[in-house]
């Protein structure tokens, strides 16, 4: 063959084969390091038992019934006052009772039954409850986040859960 009148199949030659030998090359990498990292070995636990696998789900059992169990309903005593607030209240606080115009409020709380819940932060404005454009998720049943305002005077903030409307109690931080 002739290279000097197919420069271009000459060249096509040229590439394909070192796209061959990189190809070869980045395998053999890859192999090595699978090989180091023991990727896809076998399990190096000291037993010599199957460890066993992870989705096992257990088989359903007949459990003889189809009738739902009766509810038991309570009803409060009217004499007895409740000294607790409800486990699914949020409960929110700030550290500062004061700050300066555009100082960093800290706003911290709980809220046990709302895991993963978005939560809204509100200020009362005007006589209303306003969105602050602040939202904040729950995680491990607690919450953390900060705002900031240069709205001076007294300033009251509360959590408002996103899907299930449940209301922190308020907190007050003077601006100024």
């Amino acid at each position: 063959m002739d290279t000097e009148k197919r420069p271009v199949l000459t060249g096509l030659v040229a590439l394909v084969g070192v796209a061959v030998v990189i190809g070869l090359l980045g395998g053999l990498a890859v192999m090595v390091g699978v090989k180091a990292t023991g990727i896809g070995g076998a399990s190096s636990s000291s037993s010599s038992e199957e460890a066993p696998a992870t989705f096992n789900l257990p088989r359903p059992s007949d459990t003889g019934s189809t009738d739902a169990a009766p509810e038991e309903t309570v009803e409060p005593t009217s004499g007895e006052p409740t000294s607790e607030a409800p486990a699914e209240a949020i409960s929110l606080t700030t550290s500062r009772q004061s700050v300066s115009p555009m100082q960093q409020i800290d706003l911290t709380g709980t809220y046990q039954a709302g895991e993963g819940s978005i939560l809204q932060v509100q200020r009362f404005e005007d006589g209303a409850w306003a969105d602050f454009p602040v939202t904040v998720s729950v995680s491990g049943g607690t919450f953390a986040t900060y705002v900031l305002t240069g709205r001076t005077g007294p300033n009251q903030f509360r959590v408002v859960d996103t899907d299930s409307e449940a209301v922190s109690n308020e907190v007050t931080v003077t601006v100024g």
